[in-house]
């Protein structure tokens, strides 16, 4: 296939290149560089089957020759008031990329007849009242919280696509992103894992704010593109939960990072932040993806981070050089 990835400089969005470059597709990365690095897709310059366009999604969209498969992951990530890295708030460019960045790119499948997915979030269930989080779960967030931006720009886009699939018979599907982590996170990505590595690379004690009885779940980025993948390839149009089902509490996470990483400093806690749309529990449902795409995380919380900790390592000393 020729395949179309906006956000294809981000975190998600390079390996996603990566892995369908090494399938044999030909592949149109998308990305104005407003979150994205350049470095992520610099090992791709002169691969005959990469093609990089310099643009902002939430303009019209032109890709020349044919387009098979569009994918959609442009998108600054979930702002986060909590993180001490100062991860840059970008609420307009946000709720852009999810409104007129998945028109633009569902108008562009629809031109070209080709298949399209959107990436979505975990986020859109908000602060969750059901656990483990379903995809018929309808979600508990805040419209105009801290976080809404980011769920409502994610939200919205899920109902376009669906609309667009139900009006116009557009081949889409949806995948829901859990946390994920991996090389070519931001160092100011503002999310626990960068900030936690960080912290004990420095030899620093792990800041968490409350007790760190909030959960998450953590799924190595191999094992989320291998199951976007599956699922781009299937003919499942509802949502479809990715993510990795083992739920880990804060505490725990950070414990894990210091003993891995050798960090004599451990852990301080702060004052809970009182932020009331920052979800307190978060673990996937993932009988659909087990089901139909026959998909689950291989990769173990403990391997994850071991085949991360050395890219930040990198960069920390780049950023000292």
């Amino acid at each position: 296939m020729r395949v179309l990835i906006t956000g294809a400089a981000g975190f998600l969005g390079s390996h996603l290149c990566d892995r369908l470059l090494s399938e044999g597709h030909q592949v149109i990365g998308m990305d104005n560089f407003i979150t994205g690095s350049p470095d992520n897709l610099a090992h791709l310059a002169g691969d005959p089957n990469f093609l990089f366009i310099r643009h902002d999604v939430a303009n019209f969209i032109f890709v020349p020759g044919q387009v098979d498969a569009v994918m959609h992951f442009a998108s600054p990530a979930s702002p986060n008031p909590a993180s001490p890295f100062g991860y840059p708030n970008l609420p307009i460019q946000t709720m852009k990329a999810g409104a007129l960045g998945t028109h633009n790119t569902l108008g562009v499948a629809r031109a070209h007849g080709a298949r399209y997915l959107l990436a979505s979030t975990s986020e859109i269930y908000g602060d969750p009242e059901e656990h483990p989080q379903k995809e018929t779960y309808w979600g508990h967030a805040d419209p105009i919280g801290s976080r809404s931006v980011y769920d409502e720009a994610k939200r919205f886009a899920e109902a376009l696509t669906m609309a667009y699939h139900r009006y116009h018979g557009l081949n889409t599907r949806i995948v829901r992103i859990f946390n994920t982590f991996g090389p070519r996170m931001r160092l100011d990505d503002g999310r626990v894992v960068p900030n936690f590595i960080q912290q004990a690379l420095r030899q620093e004690p792990l800041t968490i704010y409350g007790d760190g009885s909030q959960t998450r779940s953590f799924c190595y980025v191999n094992d989320l593109i291998e199951g976007i993948y599956q699922l781009l390839l299937s003919d499942e149009h509802m949502p479809t939960n990715v993510g990795n089902p083992c739920e880990t509490s804060i505490l725990e996470f950070a414990q894990t990072i210091n003993t891995m990483v050798g960090n004599p400093a451990g852990i301080v806690h702060k004052p809970a932040l009182r932020l009331g749309d920052d979800p307190q529990r978060r673990r996937p449902d993932i009988t659909r993806a087990k089901e139909i795409l026959k998909w689950e995380p291989k990769i173990s919380l403990e391997e994850g981070i071991r085949l991360t900790i050395p890219y930040f390592q990198q960069k920390l000393e780049l950023a000292k050089s």
